[in-house]
């Protein structure tokens, strides 16, 4: 699934082709994503400008001049393929199987089609159907949005910030960092990566460094920054044909320290340990047995 800097990366390929633009129409080829599309979406969004395009987590969300907030998930293998009237194709972020989505408007997988005002059109295909898509009206808090955490790029997450969320938990820290209700958008490669330039172990348990001015937690702040930094200006990471907007593939899991290098070397100046892999809560978790305590 796309982390927070392959989503950063669409929503940023998105921004010059819908920010200002006016939906002419808004073709649905089905009844539902993930869920059924609410009801009238189509006729809600016609006629509606995007004010602004903006991400929350792993949402892209889109300000329309009615006072509508368009919510957009990629899911699994949701893209967008931009076609301009020119007849002009870009592809702001992939993570897709390239032969079963097309981004033609013309594919079994090309689900919604946004027909814009200056004859561009914008078209979302996922073969999985795990995306969504969903419109909140003015003054409601949506429901999916309303319990998920800090922006971890943002100025609420410090060190202090997390002493307080981590103390007394007993889960393992990557579990912590992972939960979405204390961090936002935070996921599976980039805590691994993090963990390993903050020298911790996954297995540690949260509340360990949860000790009032513990320096591992701001250390561990910086480095969750520095990565996803360092991410979104690569393009983010290429996993199952993940693209960057101009077609050209995410180049971060070139950079990858421990990240799907199982028992590969330590990058560190002097370990001779091995890349290690455990499973936790489900999800694959590579850290150094040696460098992270």
């Amino acid at each position: 699934m796309p982390e927070l800097p392959e989503v950063e990366t669409v929503k940023r390929g998105l921004e010059p082709a819908l920010v200002g633009r006016v939906f002419v129409r808004v073709e649905l080829r089905r009844k539902d994503l993930r869920f059924p599309f609410p009801k009238d979406f189509g006729k809600r969004l016609e006629g509606a400008r995007v004010k602004a395009l903006w991400r929350r987590a792993k949402y892209i969300l889109a300000d329309t001049d009615r006072g509508d907030l368009l919510l957009l998930h990629l899911g699994m293998t949701g893209r967008f393929t931009i076609l301009k009237a020119d007849g002009r194709i870009a592809t702001p972020g992939e993570f897709y199987d390239e032969t079963a989505a097309a981004g033609t408007a013309d594919g079994k997988h090309d689900h919604v089609v946004f027909h814009l005002d200056d004859g561009t059109r914008i078209v979302y295909s996922d073969h999985r159907r795990f995306g969504l898509m969903d419109l909140q009206r003015p003054g409601e808090a949506h429901a999916l949005l309303k319990d998920i955490g800090v922006e971890p790029l943002g100025n609420e997450l410090s060190g202090g910030y997390l002493r307080a969320a981590f103390d007394g938990k007993k889960a393992p820290l990557k579990a912590a960092l992972l939960d979405q209700r204390i961090i936002a958008g935070l996921g599976n490669i980039y805590v691994c990566e993090a963990l390993y330039r903050a020298r911790l172990s996954p297995k540690r348990k949260a509340g360990m460094i949860a000790k009032v001015n513990d320096p591992r937690t701001d250390e561990l702040v910086r480095h969750v920054r520095d990565i996803l930094t360092e991410a979104i200006a690569a393009g983010g990471s290429t996993l199952q044909d993940y693209q960057a907007t101009d077609g050209a593939k995410g180049s971060y899991q070139q950079r990858f320290s421990v990240y799907d290098r199982e028992g590969e070397a330590c990058h560190t100046p002097g370990c001779t340990a091995r890349i290690r892999r455990i499973v936790q809560s489900g999800r694959s978790t590579f850290y150094c047995p040696h460098c992270q305590r």
